[in-house]
């Protein structure tokens, strides 16, 4: 597994050239999602098919295959029941460790962070995913929690210009967390 500067100078040469395009996907994706979340039911139903869809998108682009396409943020409701299954278990399940305290809560949703990289590539249920994505991350949590951490500067100097910085920042962070379920993939050993 390569180090983590690695995974974003990778990033970066993947958005290099094709930058503005990844962030009008995003763009269109967090206005789409932003407009649902003001039904709370709407975001449970839909959330999942959307997550894939984007998680699709974000595979396909770092792939640089020749299908990376808009459409591709609805490819998730080709996948409509275990998108729904994997985003409903991830989010009770993330909760309940939430319940004993905030770092159990945490571990959780980072063994669950490749439950839609996982549906994205492979034909599986929603549960079979996080299982799966559980299986993954054992010995690598604490890179993808540091690969995270690496953000947490460029976030705050996107704060500081009034979010703008956002509209770059959150391509890189998408990228950089495919390229992470890339290498973690050609790593595994079932």
């Amino acid at each position: 597994m390569p180090k983590n500067a690695e995974i974003t100078k990778k990033a970066r040469e993947s958005l290099s050239g094709r930058w503005w395009f990844a962030v009008g996907v995003l763009l269109l994706y967090y206005l789409i999602t932003g407009g649902i979340a003001n039904i709370p039911m709407a975001t449970l139903i839909v959330g999942g098919p959307f997550v894939l869809g984007l998680t699709t998108f974000s595979l396909s682009f770092v792939r640089k295959e020749k299908k990376n396409e808009l459409a591709q943020l609805f490819e998730g409701f080709k996948n409509f029941e275990n998108s729904l299954v994997a985003y409903l278990l991830v989010l009770v399940f993330t909760l309940l460790w939430m319940l004993l305290f905030i770092i159990p809560g945490i571990i959780a949703s980072i063994s669950y962070s490749q439950t839609f990289y996982i549906l994205a590539d492979e034909k599986l249920t929603g549960k079979e995913a996080i299982e799966k994505s559980k299986k993954m991350m054992m010995g690598y949590k604490w890179k993808y929690f540091c690969l995270n951490l690496r953000f947490f500067g460029w976030t705050l100097l996107s704060l500081l210009s009034l979010g703008i910085g956002f509209i770059f920042l959150i391509p890189y962070i998408q990228m950089s967390q495919a390229i992470f379920y890339e290498e973690l993939k050609a790593n595994y050993k079932a």
